[in-house]
């Protein structure tokens, strides 16, 4: 019995542990794999769905149906973070080319919770099978599920560069990403480029990606922040809504705001702007900055 004790020191005892509690949050949970641009928790929905012939020529099934799939299959954890995860792929406000349709409420730009899963529901979007193409072809490694009982991918196949049109958001141990959403069309046509000249530079590849194209719209303001984040993989840029002064009645002016900038809350927006004392305070509750901190990391 004594043979079997230990004395470790707490910096040894703490070193191990965390470095591994480490590698698994980065590798599996918190950021997203470079080659399909989805976390573990994403790729699981969209493979269970697939699976389960829930596509988009298919009609629409119950979100709850989906979740429970998902978490008694591959994703062993609970259904609120399977089901928060699904609604963000339905955003069209937070991802470029969503990837799932959802039927019902999933959700607002006023920060609006969605519909509990038992009402709303759910199948792939059509892009989606871009990302699934050939799955079963052994296009992919596969390995055993948590219980051993089935085979998951451990990347889906990937025909279209997921990472960049839609982006991606996830704080890990020590590591963070902010990516941008991009356009499909500047993405693939540099690709293309990048393809027949692969020593193409940045200023080659920035004559087709111009920089990020957010969903809800919004003006960038410069493009110094932009080269800095394709060059070193941080950088900030500024955000500005796009607005149009109208006239009105009485000779008075009302400012109409057609695009927001991203991640802004429209509802706390409009309050705000409510709340303020001037037309230029007005005007610079308009305004966002977001910094986009691109990460670089093996896989």
């Amino acid at each position: 019995m004594a043979n079997q004790i230990q004395e470790l020191t707490l910096e040894e005892v703490m070193g191990d542990r965390f470095g591994r509690y480490s590698k698994y949050i980065i590798q599996e949970r918190a950021l997203p794999d470079v080659r399909d641009g989805l976390k573990p928790v994403q790729r699981r929905i969209l493979f269970a769905m697939n699976q389960d012939g829930n596509t988009y020529d298919k009609g629409f099934r119950k979100s709850a149906k989906s979740v429970g799939n998902v978490m008694g299959n591959y994703h062993p954890h609970g259904d609120s973070s399977i089901y928060e995860a699904m609604v963000r792929l339905s955003q069209n406000w937070k991802l470029r080319a969503p990837l799932i349709e959802m039927h019902g409420n999933n959700g607002s730009m006023d920060g609006d919770p969605p519909a509990a899963m038992r009402y709303t529901e759910a199948r792939l979007s059509k892009i989606s099978k871009e990302l699934l193409q050939d799955i079963d072809k052994e296009t992919v490694d596969m390995v055993l599920n948590f219980d051993d009982t089935a085979q998951e991918p451990t990347v889906l196949p990937a025909a279209f560069p997921n990472l960049l049109v839609n982006g991606a958001t996830g704080i890990s141990a020590g590591y963070a990403t902010e990516i941008p959403p991009h356009n499909l069309n500047e993405v693939i046509a540099a690709l293309r480029e990048l393809i027949k000249r692969p020593d193409a530079d940045l200023a080659d590849l920035m004559r087709f990606v111009k920089g990020p194209d957010f969903p809800t719209g919004g003006i960038i303001q410069g493009l110094d922040g932009i080269k800095k984040a394709y060059e070193t993989g941080r950088g900030k840029i500024v955000v500005r809504a796009k607005t149009q002064i109208a006239d009105m009645r009485g000779g008075k002016q009302q400012i109409i705001v057609s695009e927001l900038p991203y991640e802004v809350n429209k509802a706390n927006l409009v309050k705000k702007s409510t709340n303020c004392a001037s037309i230029r305070r007005s005007m610079a509750s308009l305004k966002c900055v977001m910094k986009v901190t691109a990460l670089a990391y093996r896989l």
